[in-house]
């Protein structure tokens, strides 16, 4: 019954000569399988002879090939995984970019026909289709050549769509193509082209019908790599000679001249304090970070946007906030928000306001409250409202925690009371980018000027001895111009940038120096974050009203009332009504319509920034 098998003693290539039909030629090919079960192997050789021809193949040979690998894709249950194990190797070592539209389509089917077939073969399958994820050496450099664009389509669309189809057969198989992909990822320091072409098939494959199974393995890799690549760019290979400078004049040192030139590349910098050039590990991380923007992009007008942002937030929560030297990889996140201010950018600043106020980790927490400030000084989109409603309630907690540390507990110590200190110089930096807008705002004037600050600063805790100086030394000649409290003029800080207290804070990694959300450096992403980006050098301060700025001769009478007391300690004890921060929606001024221009460095050096360190013939707690 059936088919007959053809003479023993024809050989397959006499087989595709003498034109047999599709059954006698797939008879012929089970037979020689069982062959070789039996110890008689020159048909079965044959066949391993014609999986191993990939190179330059005569058109007859392509005919053969293709032949063989439909025969064998209707022969997968007589092959066995032991006794066909060269045969399997061949096919599995096959590469689809080899070859054309004809042999890649008869090849992808028998890799279908094999997953489908048993379990033990799956995974090699999965394997041997992520292997195509990036071609052979020979065309590795080609990629960008007309021909060469077209062989990457057409071999990408026909893996993708067999592991689709695998997926749909095999049931488990997303499962180990989860551990699969991030396992096959070329090495840290393999060349760039060759990371690149993997993660944009990673990317492709969670916006493909797999991305409900798989997508979010695939964001988490390639976040994961976004940061081994940050990691690697130490600020030791960024910065030079910065050591006397505050943060905010290095920043002006790298500013564009021209602020609205969007096409300003800061990576080939090499003047200031900053340079990237010739880094070839930024480079490779300025790549990817441009696939991720783009890939994003692509989610937002899809209408996705939400579900991958759920990754990308566990994600950083888990990777970005504790790399402590991470740089660039977080713009990711920054640039996601920037898409969807409403929902991603507000989640973003909820989660990192929870973590600071309820976390249990130290640093974490330091880390998170860093990454909230930073984020709400940068971003343009970011709404009023939000920027004033986190600051309030960072204030309150800097307040609530000088109330449970007075009596003997309220002795400067910068590692006991760190995650205090960093709360209060996130509300300093926070507020040297934002005042203005505050004070511009009836609404937000109002809840600025109910803000305990005074009693934050003045607290025997003494924050602004530990505090960064030269935000310190920013945010009180804001406040000076704002009139937001007194100071005294009577002080001198002494080299406070160099002081014990001040390096104590950071800690040997000096987590104090840098916000996580500086400019960008990275010249080719940065063109997805600086519409978004809020630059210190377009910032407008209170005090730029006043080139001068205000002399010190001014200050006493200016921010004290008639009775000597403070002008703040009126309202001190006033709560902001949770009701009026809906006002703030209302309010005409809008961070979006904010308009920046250039300034030049105008800060107080150590000799001239007022103190509020009290004079030693001051009583204590004094300003």
């Amino acid at each position: 019954m059936g088919v007959e098998v053809a003479d023993t003693n024809t050989t397959f290539t006499e087989m595709e000569n003498l034109d047999f039909s599709d059954s006698e030629i797939v008879s012929f090919v089970r037979h020689s399988l069982q062959s070789a079960l039996e110890g008689d192997s020159n048909h079965y050789n044959q066949l391993i002879g014609i999986m191993n021809s990939s190179y330059r193949l005569a058109p007859d040979e392509v005919a053969l090939l293709s032949t063989g690998l439909k025969a064998l894709s209707k022969a997968v249950f007589y092959i066995d995984i032991t006794h066909h194990g060269k045969l399997l190797s061949a096919i599995f070592g096959m590469s689809l970019w080899s070859y054309g539209p004809d042999v890649m389509d008869a090849l992808v089917e028998l890799i279908i026909a094999l997953a489908a077939s048993g379990g033990d073969l799956v995974e090699s399958c999965l394997q041997m289709l992520v292997s195509n994820f990036i071609p052979p050496k020979a065309l590795l450099h080609n990629l960008s050549q007309p021909w060469c664009i077209k062989k990457k389509q057409q071999v990408l669309e026909r893996v993708h769509s067999a592991l689709i189809n695998i997926a749909y057969l095999v049931p488990v198989s997303p499962l180990m193509l989860e551990h699969i992909i991030p396992r096959r990822m070329p090495h840290l320091c393999s060349e760039e082209v060759l990371i690149i072409t993997y993660v944009e098939n990673m990317l492709k494959l969670e916006s493909s019908d797999l991305g409900r199974l798989v997508g979010s393995t695939m964001i988490v890799a390639v976040v994961d790599r976004l940061v081994d690549l940050d990691v690697e760019i130490g600020w030791d290979k960024i910065l030079q000679d910065d050591s006397n400078k505050g943060i905010f004049e290095m920043e002006l040192e790298v500013a564009p001249e021209d602020s609205k030139d969007v096409s300003f590349e800061v990576g080939k910098a090499t003047s200031g304090s900053y340079s990237l050039a010739e880094n070839v590990v930024a480079e490779q991380l300025d790549s990817l970070m441009v696939l991720m923007c783009e890939h994003l992009k692509s989610c937002a007008d899809a209408g996705r946007l939400s579900e991958v942002f759920d990754t990308l937030l566990d994600s950083f929560r888990i990777t970005v906030l504790k790399a402590y030297k991470s740089k660039f990889a977080q713009f990711v996140v920054f640039y996601a928000c920037s898409l969807d201010p409403e929902h991603c950018g507000l989640r973003f600043a909820n989660m990192l306001e929870k973590i600071f106020m309820q976390g249990t980790d130290p640093l974490t927490r330091m880390s998170a409250v860093s990454y909230l400030a930073s984020y709400l000084s940068r971003g343009r989109f970011i709404p009023s409202s939000l920027v004033a409603g986190t600051l309030k309630r960072l204030v309150d907690w800097c307040l609530e925690y000088c109330h449970s540390r007075d009596g003997k507990e309220a002795i400067v110590n910068p590692e006991v009371h760190r995650v205090f200190y960093s709360g209060c110089q996130a509300v300093m930096y926070l507020l040297c980018f934002r005042m203005r807008l505050m004070v511009e705002v009836s609404h937000l004037k109002s809840l600025l000027h109910s803000m305990p600050l005074e009693r934050i600063l003045r607290h025997p805790l003494d924050p602004l001895k530990v505090c960064l100086p030269s935000i310190v030394s920013e945010f009180l000649q804001q406040a000076k111009a704002a009139h937001l409290c007194t100071v005294s003029d009577k002080f001198i800080f002494n080299n406070l940038l160099e002081s014990d207290l001040s390096k104590a804070y950071g800690g040997i990694e000096r987590l104090d120096m840098f916000f996580p959300f500086d400019p960008c450096l990275l010249k080719n992403c940065d063109r997805f974050i600086r519409p978004n980006f809020v630059r210190w050098s377009m910032d407008k301060t209170i005090y730029d009203d006043d080139e001068d700025g205000l002399s010190d001769d001014e200050i006493d009478m200016d921010f004290v009332d008639g009775k000597g007391e403070h002008a703040l300690d009126y309202d001190m004890g006033r709560s902001f009504d949770d009701r009026e921060l809906d006002l703030v929606d209302e309010c005409a001024y809008s961070l979006n319509n904010m308009s920046f221009t250039p300034k030049s460095s105008n800060f107080l050096s150590p000799m001239q920034m007022p103190a509020l360190l009290r004079p030693s013939t001051s009583p204590p707690g004094s300003l």
